[in-house]
């Protein structure tokens, strides 16, 4: 059976859309001449993929395992074109890695920066996505490498150890808090919050972690990193919730109180996420061995 890749994006359109037409929009199509594609394509397989209704369409179990090895097409042809397009660079290899904010933020700027100066010939495209996100798409193949900070329950990949860190709260120095040597999350939440942007990991998390105590955060104010963070907490705006890494060790203008937080949901260990370890390319097998310092194919510094 062919299948042309024009009526697998323009399903993949449809499908994310649940509406015909749009999903011909996105796929520059005509609805007409769309309707018509997706027909041919459920005659071509045998099976209704779309179920219409009067605002839009809903996917047919064949429709749903349709979309979901058409966006492994996808992406497999995008990690081709990634691996490919550098050869014409100069380049002889290239990874895809998507890790979530922590890890975006504190630890892998130097660890990248560190293997790429062992590997010159290799480039890295990072992209930060919420830790659910990431091992979704390293078990659909979309991805090769994804560094991560929550179990993948129900998800078939394999976790390496990558880091160890903890959340810790920070506040001015003359804030009721700064003499405290830790404190409860509970104790906490009456607070004005200085939070990373929504859809971050740890925004997100923070915000389920006071829904399961029955509280709702007042998030004061939302930035992009965590620097800013400590730069609104150290301007009296509200207290923060950071990972330690972005805090110990480093001098802050002007100083803020580190406070220990007390839960156990504190200690929030990074990890590397892949699909297993045998079918990763040359390239990410070195950039997973330089992270974790687990096996390598040394085959990229040939």
């Amino acid at each position: 059976m062919r299948y042309d890749l024009t009526d697998l994006r323009l399903f993949v359109a449809v499908a994310e859309a649940r509406n015909l037409t749009r999903g011909a929009e996105r796929a520059h199509l005509a609805p007409s001449s769309a309707s018509h594609r997706i027909r041919a394509l459920e005659d071509s397989i045998g099976a209704a993929l779309l179920q219409r209704e009067a605002r839009g369409v809903s996917l047919t179990r064949a429709g749903e395992a349709l979309l979901r090895h058409a966006r492994q097409v996808f992406a497999q042809l995008e990690q081709m074109h990634a691996d490919l397009s550098p050869y014409a660079q100069g380049v002889r290899g290239h990874v895809s890695l998507w890790a979530n904010t922590h890890a975006t933020h504190t630890f892998l700027p130097d660890d990248l920066a560190g293997f790429l100066r062992r590997f010159p010939q290799v480039s890295v495209t990072l992209e930060e996505h919420t830790s659910p996100e990431i091992a979704l798409a390293v078990a659909r193949g979309e991805v090769e490498v994804g560094v991560m900070a929550e179990e993948a329950e129900g998800v078939d990949v394999e976790l390496l150890p990558y880091r160890a860190d903890r959340l810790v709260l920070i506040a001015p120095l003359e804030h009721p808090l700064a003499a405290a040597a830790s404190a409860s999350f509970a104790e906490v939440l009456a607070e004005p919050f200085v939070m990373l942007h929504a859809g971050s990991a740890i925004h997100t998390f923070t915000m389920n972690a006071a829904a399961a105590l029955g509280r709702h955060l007042d998030v004061r104010i939302q930035v992009r990193s965590f620097e800013a963070v400590c730069r609104m907490v150290a301007a009296g705006v509200g207290v923060g919730m950071v990972p330690q890494s972005a805090v110990a060790g480093r001098p802050l203008q002007p100083p803020l109180a580190i406070i220990a937080l007390e839960e156990a949901w504190a200690q929030r260990d990074l990890k590397v996420c892949i699909r297993r370890r045998a079918g990763l390319s040359t390239f990410a097998a070195d950039l997973v061995a330089g992270l974790t310092g687990v096996g390598s194919s040394g085959g990229a510094a040939s």
